[in-house]
């Protein structure tokens, strides 16, 4: 198995267990967030697409435009207001597909070749920031669990 299926398996399977929560979401819950200065759990679906979106852009194509506009603005001015829980996800799932398609028709050294920007202090391979996708998915769909907890709602079943 080389790096490209390693990581369209586990891109999959993290996605099913992540989808498994949507139907959980409650739609009038959109700007909730557990105290002041959280991401609302509606900024916390975008985040997750957002970041997949520009991230990917740096293996795919060698572009940084997400860490240039993400660490000086803040991930909240870049996010902004969300007011439909359903949007979101359909965003997410569009992500999700773009970036199996895209990594799909990558040339496979890609996986392997060291992108570097020393204004972000980054240099990693391409596996590793593909790889950060999924982590990334992974730890928010715990922070989403733990919205629901807190709003009284069941975790799904695994």
């Amino acid at each position: 198995m080389d790096f490209r299926e390693l990581f369209v398996k586990q891109k999959k399977v993290t996605r099913k267990r992540t989808r498994s929560i949507f139907p959980r979401i409650p739609r009038d819950k959109a700007a909730w967030a557990p105290v002041a200065g959280a991401l609302s759990l509606g900024q916390l679906l975008r985040h997750i697409w957002h970041s997949e979106s520009g991230v990917r852009e740096v293996v795919l194509y060698d572009r940084w435009h997400y860490y240039e506009r993400r660490i000086p603005e803040g991930l909240f001015a870049i996010l902004g207001e969300v007011r439909d829980v359903d949007e979101e996800i359909q965003s997410l799932e569009k992500t999700h597909q773009e970036t199996l398609t895209s990594v799909e028709q990558m040339p496979l050294e890609r996986f392997e070749q060291e992108f570097r920007n020393d204004e972000f202090g980054f240099r990693r391979k391409g596996y590793v920031i593909l790889l950060g996708i999924i982590e990334h998915e992974v730890h928010h769909r715990a922070q989403l669990l733990t919205y629901l907890r807190i709003l009284g709602i069941a975790n799904p079943e695994h």
